[in-house]
């Protein structure tokens, strides 16, 4: 039998927190074929396949005491994805840096690029007119915030305005 959520979040946050990274959601897929147990991770750093590697097998090795050994499933490690709003005071800090489509409560909408965020407010800096500015918004006067993926490489001036330090050439182009 597959454990619950409540089951894996208490098996497995611990060492999650350890390694850096905090389980975002767990999905029990019982009636998969086979089962599947799914866990959305999310952290300060980035979570390559080192790290998918290695919290899968801490999370095999704690999953397989309450799994009956009869009982196929299959472990999916993943993170929230792009598309994922952000949510969190967390969230912003994680996508410092990055380009996003904000809508505010008052249904006012933004393209701006994430800066620096202090718990309660983000500051944004928005690109109008031509000109750059920086706007600081409380986190709870956002409606919804989402990353939006960069296809040309940002403004270096744009990524100084929200914090962003060392720059590297090739992270903005030359």
């Amino acid at each position: 039998m597959l454990p619950t959520q409540a089951e894996v979040l208490e098996l497995l946050t611990a060492d999650f927190a350890d390694a850096g990274f905090e389980i975002e959601e767990v999905r029990v897929q019982a009636n998969a074929k086979p089962p599947r147990l799914v866990v959305v991770v999310d952290g300060d750093k980035a979570l390559d396949l080192d790290a998918v590697a290695e919290l899968s097998r801490t999370a095999s090795e704690r999953l397989d005491q309450l799994v009956v050994e009869a009982d196929e499933y299959v472990l999916e490690l993943t993170s929230p994805g792009i598309d994922r709003p952000l949510t969190t005071a967390a969230h912003y800090r994680r996508a410092h840096g990055r380009k996003v489509e904000v809508t505010l409560a008052d249904g006012t909408a933004l393209a701006a690029r994430i800066g620096r965020s202090d718990g309660r407010e983000v500051e944004l800096v928005l690109a109008e007119r031509g000109q750059l500015s920086v706007r600081r918004v409380a986190i709870d006067a956002i409606a919804k915030a989402v990353v939006q993926v960069e296809f040309s490489p940002p403004n270096r001036r744009e990524l100084e305005l929200a914090g962003v330090s060392s720059v590297s050439e090739e992270e903005v182009g030359k």
